[in-house]
């Protein structure tokens, strides 16, 4: 199909092209190897996210602690048969118990 570009470098697409790919507000515009490529955006407006958020039944604490979460230091999880405090180059000696004996009755 051919479409003419105005003196305002203001380009019509055809009804059957804009059809052919939906209700859409915004196009992304790519110049690739001499060709203009347009992608259709769809643009998620404010109250829709808010929508969603509704239905998923998120609330503002929800979505914080989740962004908190996300942005905390990554936790190295611990090795399973490993002890969780530092090894001691000169462990102290265990206290020997000295068993008491049991005096005979007079």
């Amino acid at each position: 199909m051919l479409a003419k570009i105005t003196a305002k470098n203001q380009l019509t697409l055809p009804k059957s092209l804009v059809q052919a790919v939906g209700a859409t507000e915004y196009f992304d515009v790519e110049a690739r190897g001499g060709q203009l490529i347009l992608t259709p955006v769809r643009i998620q407006r404010g109250d829709a996210v808010r929508a969603k958020l509704a239905e998923l039944d998120l609330t503002d604490e929800d979505i914080g602690a989740a962004v908190a979460w996300a942005r905390a230091p990554a936790r190295v999880p611990a090795m399973v048969n490993e002890p969780s405090m530092a090894y001691d180059a000169n462990p102290a000696k265990p206290k020997k118990t000295v068993a008491k004996r049991a005096h005979p009755k007079k």
